[in-house]
């Protein structure tokens, strides 16, 4: 249907089945329609109809996302059709303040954009997109309703400014930032702290939905200011650890003022939990500040106001239950402080010695409070939540060591304390449960804390006396896990056996290792009461409490993963694994590893197949076990096998005999994870090789037809192909076979059958809905590239004898590469990132070592593979984008060498000259694609900032001697863009670049053009910095 006969019902019903219709075919349709809107000359008028004609809320939204993606496109409307689009958009919000919030949002974000896009734009001599503060002002003296609109829009200019549009010159977004934060921002802060004060001034009435989502509004916006890249430094926000906030000097007044925190601190006792979480998400911002805004005495009262804050906070009992939230920013403000008190240089007291003290008391006790709330109220119990517990502890752990006497006496009490009345109820008549869960609830959070403490060790300066504090409450733990593990299986708790489980891997953290000290004060105590006298006594504990976990804990697998991940820590080092093959608990899972004795390893139907996870870390930690004493112990290692080779054997009989399918089908996916734990274990050749013989050729044939046969469940295909990817790695050179042996050649064929039968039998699902596609085929086809990458890096196959010998497995197996690549679409390939990291690493082995099968490509399929490597270059993964240029420059270079050799044909060669011509003719055929590339990794050195230069340097030369003319019209195009005087330093520039630069690929040649390119990245950023150069110009180079 012509857009321009689609109607107001027609596109409102388009716009229903975009945002809330459960027809994927009328989504897909609806989805094309809208985009020809954007796309169409009668855009703004549509948008307009919607806007003030629309029945729904969704045609509101689509008039906004139009107009956000129309006025972001590179080339901009005219300034007064956008100062149209603004007025108008704020005189709709004004006039009708009661649309939907994600409308509001939308339309919004419109308005940041726009002003953002023309922050520079100068008419009749002012800045005529700066009017926005005043323009806001006006919602400011409105009903409650234009306030919160007001506020919205300071919050997304803010947020606006502060983002990173990687597809804009970046040096253009910090100029425009860097305008903001002088001109506008602090204006902006003291508006918002005015709006706060106001809110405290009258009561506040928090049954007012209005009222409330206006303080939250204001309180955001105070945030995204303080949370504004002042210096452009781009932090990484995941790890929000020792982040300075760069406060600006101009804003020293109003950090000075002491009413400023007393707002905030104020305003967290006054609010609900959600509000108040965004105040003390403020205050930890305010207590990041850089140092080097106060003088000693300003900071001094600074962090005394702060402290006093904390304290009144901390002073609420319950404080764990009404804002949960709030205690990750109150330990990360005093972990901060704790950490940095061995750098303090002032003689003034810090006082931190008296407050660190109070601050884990009120941890600890606040926590052991909650467990009885918890238990009777029947509420969520924050010890299910392991990541945010072990979050809070990590915090913890520097705090509680500040004065560490005070928090051990604590601790000792209450342990003990907890301790016995425990052990009446386990001894009395069956009582309470209630009362029995409380005793566990609290005994799990005292285990978690000893355990935090004593690995706190690690972050703060200790002495022996500490070390000895240690052991007095190691001491404790493990009596507490001696009398759980008697009471198996009646008295059992995963929530005890979990914090059990931290506080032994905090312990071998501590105080088990290579650099340990053998004369540790903390073996002091531990040797009295338990007999423990050293490290070798402790890892005697360990092995029995991990092999007691494996025997009666198998149906829980948080318990069995943690026991096993636990397992995995301790077989790392070699000097901790030449000391625990000593200890009988070993020796007894290395003869016994069946599920009679670890049920774990069953495949009975109430175990998930997910579950099976776990038996991988088992192996590998088993394996290397087993490898201490190995050497060349055939026999060993075949009693080993014994356990694997019975399993096997029945699938063999199963498989012979047809039946019972789903038991085979669960003891395959057993078995294949079983196997890669071992392979990826086993680092020697000759270790490697007794696996290998034991697979091959017996048992390998029948994983081939498990993948035959089950090829449409990941579940059992996945850990196959895992399995086959890790036995073709050769790490450690442990498949560089005898010079006698076919068992590198014998591998790659199977490696070979698996990948085509995976590849031609994936292809016949069809296609896959967008959240299938990727557990039902593209997880799939990357363990496929990443298995082929190893094969051919891994110098363990000579290719060329497949060929030579009639042997077809090698061309099929590129075959299978292609088709399955071709099965993938480009936006596919780089937004999963698994894919895109396996299938650029194999593209770059491919262009280095077998260019003639490059160049034997179809060329529709060999334009696709140039526009993949297109595309990638462009990706912010450095992974991704270095394979990318690897690749091109491989390319280049085999084009170039041909071309050099064009005159000089001798007979020998004719193949490879053929092989050359056709990519030469191919070349010739789509000059587009080279030079398109060439723009984007000039584009890249000019105006982005590059993090993988010498990776662009290589393949820039090889582009640039192939397509000088090109070349020579990006160089005019830029130059040109500039003003006459700015002129001659960018073209200095262009002669500096090519300088002493010959007409080869040599390497000399190339080192000359990668200092070249650093010397001319660096004048060209300051030549554009001078100019402020404006976006288009940047873009002229992608053109």
């Amino acid at each position: 249907m012509a857009l321009h006969f689609q109607s107001l019902t027609e596109l409102e019903v388009l716009c229903t089945h975009l945002y809330i219709g459960t027809d994927l075919t009328q989504r897909i349709e609806a989805e094309k329609a809208l985009l020809e809107l954007i796309d169409s000359p009668e855009c703004l008028s549509k948008c307009q109809l919607l806007l003030e004609q629309g029945t729904t809320s969704y045609a509101q939204l689509l008039a906004a996302t139009c107009l956000s993606k129309l006025i972001s496109r590179i080339s901009p409307l005219p300034v007064e059709q956008r100062i149209d689009i603004r007025n108008y958009i704020l005189n709709y919000v004004a006039s009708q303040p009661k649309l939907a919030p994600f409308v509001i949002q939308a339309l919004i974000q419109v308005i940041a954009k726009i002003t953002k896009l023309g922050w520079f734009e100068v008419q009749k001599d002012q800045f005529v997109f700066r009017e926005i503060i005043a323009d806001v002002k006006k919602f400011l003296q409105g009903t409650v309703e234009h306030c919160i609109i007001g506020v919205i829009i300071l919050s997304e200019l803010t947020q606006e400014m502060n983002l990173v549009d990687y597809s804009r010159p970046s040096a253009k977004h910090r100029k425009i930032a860097t305008s903001f934060r002088d001109t506008s921002l602090k204006d902006i802060l003291v508006l918002a702290c005015s709006l706060l004060k106001e809110v405290l001034a009258k009561p506040l009435n928090l049954q007012d939905q209005f009222q409330q989502n206006l303080v939250m509004q204001v309180l955001k916006l105070v945030l995204n200011c303080l949370n504004f890249d002042f210096i452009g430094s781009s932090a990484d926000e995941s790890a929000d650890d020792l982040c300075t906030v760069q406060i600006p000097t101009t804003w020293r007044t109003i950090f000075l003022e002491p009413e400023t925190l007393d707002l905030f601190f104020n305003l967290y006792h006054s609010l609900p939990p959600l509000l108040s979480q965004l105040a003390l998400a403020c205050l930890v911002q305010f207590a990041s500040t850089r140092r080097s805004l106060f003088s000693s005495p300003e900071r001094a009262k600074y962090l005394g106001n702060l402290i006093k804050g904390v304290k009144r906070i901390l002073e609420n009992p319950q404080h764990w239950e009404f804002a949960p939230n709030s205690v990750h920013y109150l330990l990360t403000l005093w972990q901060r402080m704790v950490a940095s008190v061995p750098f303090v240089k002032s003689t003034e007291p810090h006082l931190l010695d008296t407050y660190a003290p109070e601050i884990t008391k009120a941890f600890i006790t606040s926590r052991l409070e909650s467990v009885a709330i918890v238990v009777r109220d029947h509420l969520d119990d924050p010890l299910d939540d392991t990541a945010t517990v072990f979050q809070q502890l990590e915090q913890l752990c520097t705090v509680s060591r500040c004065e560490y006497e005070k928090t051990c006496t604590l601790l000792v009490q209450l342990f003990d304390q907890n301790a016995q009345n425990y052990q009446k109820l386990l001894h009395s008549a069956p009582g309470i449960p209630v009362d029995m869960a409380i005793q566990e609830g609290r005994l799990a959070w005292l285990v978690y804390l000893v355990g935090t403490v004593v690995g706190g060790r690690l972050t703060y300066t200790s002495t022996d006396e500490h070390d000895a504090m240690d052991g007095e409450l190691s001491c404790r733990v493990f009596q507490l896990i001696s009398l759980m593990d008697t009471g198996l299986p009646r008295c059992s708790n995963e929530k005890i056996e979990l914090a059990i489980l931290w506080f032994l891997d905090q312990f071998r953290k501590t105080y088990v290792g290579d650099q340990l000290q053998r004369t540790s004060k903390v073996y002091a105590r531990m040797s009295e009461v338990l007999g423990i006298t050293d490290d070798n006594h402790v890892l005697e504990t360990f092995m029995t409490k991990i092999v007691t976990n494996l025997k009666y804990w198998g149906r829980c697998e948080p318990v069995i993963s943690r026991t096993l991940q636990f397992l995995n820590d301790l077989s790392v080092g070699y000097i901790l694994l030449k000391k625990l093959v000593k200890i009988d608990a070993v020796k007894f899972m290395l003869k016994n590893h069946t599920n009679e004795h670890f049920p774990f390893l069953g495949i009975s139907d109430s175990y998930s197949l997910s579950d099976f996870r776990c038996r991988t870390t088992f192996y590998t930690a088993l394996t290397r076990l087993l490898m201490v004493d190995l050497g060349e112990d055939e026999d060993e290692f075949e009693n080993f096998m014994l356990p694997l080779t019975v399993s096997f054997e029945t699938v063999l009989q199963i498989f012979n005999n047809n039946f019972k399918q789903e038991d085979v089908k669960r003891m395959l996916i057993g078995l294949a994870r079983d196997l890669r734990g071992i392979a990826f274990a086993l680092n020697t050749k000759t270790s490697y090789t007794m696996l290998f013989d034991w697979m091959y050729p017996a048992y390998l044939p029948v994983l081939q037809r498990a993948v035959e046969q089950w090829y449409a469940e990941p579940a059992c295909t996945t850990p196959i192909l895992k399995l086959m990817a890790e036995l073709m790695q050769n790490r450690s050179q442990r498949l560089n076979f005898d010079v006698s042996s076919p068992n590198g050649i014998l591998l790659f064929r199977e490696a070979s059958k698996m990948i085509c039968t995976y590849g031609n039998q994936i292809l016949s699902l069809g296609s896959l809905s967008k959240d299938q596609i990727y557990p039902m085929k593209l997880k799939g086809i990357s363990i496929c590239y990443s298995a082929l990458k190893s094969a051919l890096c891994g110098n363990y196959v000579s290719f060329g004898v497949f060929k030579l010998y009639g042997d077809n497995h090698f061309d099929n197996v590129l075959q299978a590469f292609v088709k399955m690549l071709l099965s993938v679409s480009h936006s596919d390939l780089l937004q999963y990132r698994k894919l895109s990291q396996s299938y650029y690493p194999l593209l770059e082995c491919l262009t280095q070592d077998h260019m003639s099968f490059i160049t034997n490509l179809e060329p529709p399929v060999l334009l696709y593979v140039l526009t993949s490597i297109s595309e990638g270059l462009t990706t912010l993964d450095t992974v991704v984008s270095s394979s990318c240029c690897t690749s091109l420059d491989h390319i280049v270079t085999y084009l170039f060498k041909h071309i050099a050799k064009e005159g000089k044909k001798p007979l020998r060669c004719r193949e490879a000259a053929q092989a050359g011509q056709r990519l030469l003719h191919f070349m010739q055929q789509n000059p587009d694609v080279l030079q398109q590339m060439m723009s984007v990794l000039m584009n890249t050195i000019v105006f982005e900032d590059c993090r993988n230069q010498w990776s662009v340097s290589r393949p820039l030369l090889g582009l640039i001697l192939l397509n000088e003319k090109h070349f020579s019209e990006l160089r005019a195009s830029l130059i040109n863009s500039l003003p006459l005087p700015k002129q001659e330093v960018l073209a200095q520039c262009f002669r500096t670049l090519m300088e002493g630069v010959e007409q080869s690929l040599s390497i000399k040649n190339r080192d000359r053009f990668t200092q070249n390119l650093s010397v001319f990245r660096r004048d060209m950023a300051e030549a554009l910095r001078c100019h402020g150069l404006t976006e288009p110009c940047g873009l002229d180079m992608m053109s």
